[in-house]
């Protein structure tokens, strides 16, 4: 009997290491279940955004200093990406000391509100605060976001000009150049 007891207590022995490791591996099944669910609901860590790139900031600059030469007008273009931040100033022949400035506050306009600065300009003023408030912005036609995939990705702002009108067609000339490679 006391052989049958060590072979008993050995095949019980198996038996409940078997059951301990099979509850452990349900347990952390059960526990891995819950937290996949939860990550696939949780916000993620690592965002991809559109940029544009050097090569199409330049296409636009170029583009909209020749339709600037071709109405005639003297003025800079700023192009910021999507957080503000400056990627391309140029300052055409004869533009005055005023219109880097006014061009990069259009362009962040632009970007940040994801609509032209002339569209922004009409819901800018009235008594109280106006969203003309939020400092380094400027509600003057010449300003126009760049979308991919529905959202602003860079504004282009353009300054110089007699009219805010002619600013934004200026820059709308240089959206055009890319227009069709933003996707």
């Amino acid at each position: 009997m006391t052989a049958l007891s060590a072979r008993t207590r050995a095949i019980a022995g198996s038996l409940a290491g078997l059951a301990i490791v099979a509850g452990a591996t349900g347990v952390a099944a059960a526990q891995t279940a819950p937290a996949q669910a939860v990550a696939a609901r949780a916000p993620q860590a690592v965002v991809q955004t559109g940029v544009l790139s050097a090569d199409a900031a330049l296409k636009i600059a170029d583009a909209v200093q020749k339709e600037a030469v071709k109405q005639g007008q003297r003025v800079t273009v700023v192009i910021v990406d999507r957080s503000g931040a400056t990627r391309l100033v140029l300052k055409g022949d004869g533009a005055g000391p005023q219109t880097e400035e006014s061009a990069r506050r259009k362009a962040f306009t632009a970007v940040s509100f994801g609509k032209a600065t002339s569209e922004l300009a009409k819901g800018a003023s009235g008594d109280g605060p106006t969203i003309a408030d939020i400092p380094g912005t400027l509600f003057l036609g010449g300003g126009v976001p760049v979308a991919s995939g529905g959202a602003p990705i860079a504004g282009i702002g353009v300054g110089g000009a007699p009219g805010g009108d002619i600013d934004e067609a200026i820059a709308r000339a240089g959206l055009k150049a890319v227009a069709g490679k933003l996707g």
